[in-house]
């Protein structure tokens, strides 16, 4: 055999190896794609709308406010194989990411899902509050518990969805208020709460214990802030996980209270977490949503001004970026969109 025809035996037979190797090798790492969007303003397949609300008037509106959203391949259960994560990596709309990144090592796959619907849940919470109090309506201010931790001195006595009524014979006006108190004492020390559970006042005194890192006195639970609303709200979305559909939940619900259209008609997309106060906050896989969104048809995107550097430099043809500090200003952006001006916010 010539060395010429050797050579590329070898190579050949180097290729084929890696081939296979690279299709069967598992890597620690997840590519995250564009996923589907769903119109906020819209219905399901059964006709029932994604934000329904009940007590108070509403109107409809032709325009789109689409919550994108970030698929995934990978994980610590059915890991991708070398090939897929470099094939991703030359992908402009797919962005291969270390795996601790979406599964963090001391966390299981379930656990990451429950966290990711916790954070769902309380955006939606938020979104709501924060919807209300740009149009000025008047909300109440629950603290509710959230979750509570297996082994710490609230398990077996509180559970998820008790409102917490006072610490200390002190009555209880936040989630911030409650930390700070808890932080002034000394793990050991005891924790007497009152809490409302469907309808029935109780009461339960806890000794605190240290928590993970030895600084601070805990009875093991996490709350959340939830409004009482002076009328229904529900948002249904279907399995969709995460904090970052925040922003377009407040800004349908404002758009179905207000009879002036939010959207102009316009196809709308967008991104960010809302706090109960309206501010808007950054998100992950910015690439993929503008590309999801493009995809379906948005020509205007909504950005949260810590992602606008990333957005900017990947934005696709035909979308324009407007940038959301708040959800008052983004409001205000709209609503100047929609009347033909042309100094709105934007990424740059």
């Amino acid at each position: 055999m010539s060395r010429r025809a050797l050579t590329l035996t070898v190579a050949s037979t180097l290729v084929l190896l890696l081939a296979v190797v690279g299709s069967v090798l598992p890597v620690p790492y997840v590519a995250l794609m564009p996923g589907p969007t769903t119109d906020t303003l819209g219905a399901n397949a059964k006709g029932e709308p994604y934000v329904k609300i009940e007590g108070r008037e509403t109107f409809p509106d032709d325009g789109h406010l689409n919550f994108t959203t970030v698929t995934y391949r990978g994980g610590p259960e059915n890991r991708i194989d070398l090939f897929t994560a470099l094939r991703g990596w030359l992908q402009d709309d797919v962005a291969i990411v270390p795996e601790e990144t979406i599964f963090p090592r001391n966390e299981s796959q379930q656990q990451v899902d429950e966290e990711n619907s916790r954070q769902m849940r309380d955006s939606q919470y938020n979104a709501e509050a924060a919807a209300l109090h740009h149009l000025k309506i008047p909300t109440t201010t629950q603290v509710v518990v959230d979750a509570v931790q297996k082994g710490k001195p609230a398990d077996g006595h509180l559970k998820p969805g008790d409102e917490l009524l006072n610490l200390d014979g002190t009555k209880v006006t936040s989630v911030s208020e409650v930390t700070r108190r808890m932080g002034d004492r000394r793990p050991g020390s005891p924790a007497e709460l009152e809490y409302r559970r469907q309808g029935k006042t109780e009461k339960v005194t806890l000794t605190t214990t240290p928590s993970d890192d030895g600084k601070r006195a805990v009875i093991g639970i996490v709350l959340t802030e939830r409004h009482k609303l002076p009328f229904k709200i529900d948002i249904s979305v279907g399995d969709v996980g995460g904090p970052s559909a925040g922003l377009m939940f407040s800004l349908a619900i404002i758009d179905k209270l207000d009879r002036a259209s939010l959207t102009g008609g316009k196809f709308i997309a967008g991104t960010g977490t809302i706090t109960a106060e309206g501010v808007v906050g950054p998100i992950g896989g910015i690439q993929q949503k503008m590309r999801a969104a493009a995809d379906a048809g948005a020509t205007v995107f909504l950005t949260p001004k810590d992602n606008c550097p990333a957005a900017a430099a990947a934005r696709p043809d035909g979308l324009r970026l407007i940038r959301a500090d708040t959800l008052d200003g983004t409001v205000g952006a709209l609503r100047a969109l929609a009347a033909g001006r042309t100094d709105l916010p934007a990424c740059s």
